[in-house]
């Protein structure tokens, strides 16, 4: 018995997420996109929603709270730093905290910086991660509200979870990304043979994720932001890393 995550697309370039706990059936949406597609996926597994765990505020990740919740009756958990801007939440979590949706234990760890109060959910047992939009495959979500340094802390967080984790994020931003660090991690032997599988996914209309952590490891500049050869592309050798990931974050912005 164990976690089984279903995948399907949402909005325009959302991705939306059920995590079914095979030993009691309980089955959560991780976040709420949109409710139509949340719908049909239900439907075509047979699972009965019963949780939704919301990542951060933003309108594409909560918009179909009020629906889900008329409809199932569902428990929705969210972070507590963010429920003076989420309505409908029923359960308040922070760093260190631990949500159950049945036999299956989530972490949740902080991940500020793309919303200050942005958490992500993490399964060790079974070697997932809901990390919306704190951590892309390739990539990162843009620093809306927080500061380089504590989204740096984050993303050093995730990056110490096991290399056989498997990623599933907010969006499909996998090929714009490569093409980016592309741009500024050129000799990066991971990041080319990653791109080219990408590619070939994209080109046959299937999706990126999830990804291996252990992957974006080697290849994402974000999570590389102390390695010595991204600090020379900007001209920051020995500086904090901190101030390296905030300048691939400002290149990304502008690329």
């Amino acid at each position: 018995m164990g976690l089984i995550v279903d995948v399907f697309p949402a909005r325009s370039d959302n991705y939306g997420y059920l995590a079914h706990d095979e030993a009691t059936g309980r089955t959560a949406a991780i976040d709420a996109p949109e409710a139509a597609p949340i719908r049909r996926a239900l439907e075509a597994r047979g699972w009965t929603l019963s949780d939704i765990l919301i990542t951060h505020h933003h309108v594409d990740h909560v918009e179909a709270i009020a629906e889900l919740k008329a409809a199932f009756g569902v428990r929705v958990t969210g972070p507590r730093a963010e429920a003076d801007k989420i309505e409908g939440l029923d359960v308040l979590v922070g760093d260190g905290d631990q949500v159950e949706v049945g036999e299956t234990r989530f972490d949740v760890i902080a991940t500020p910086g793309h919303t200050l109060g942005h958490i992500v959910y993490h399964d060790p047992i079974g070697r997932h991660l809901f990390s919306a939009d704190a951590l892309f495959s390739l990539g990162v979500g843009r620093m809306f509200e927080g500061t380089p340094g504590p989204m740096w802390d984050g993303i050093k967080r995730l990056r110490a979870l096991p290399d056989d984790t498997l990623v599933y994020c907010g969006h499909e931003y996998t090929q714009s990304n490569a093409r980016f660090a592309l741009s500024i991690d050129p000799d990066n032997k991971a990041l080319r043979q990653r791109a080219d599988v990408v590619d070939a996914l994209r080109n046959g209309g299937r999706p990126t994720i999830p990804f291996e952590l252990g992957e974006d490891k080697r290849a994402n500049p974000f999570m590389r932001a102390d390695a010595p050869e991204l600090a020379r592309h900007f001209g920051l050798e020995g500086a904090d890393p901190a101030d390296v990931f905030a300048a691939i974050r400002k290149g990304k912005d502008t690329f």
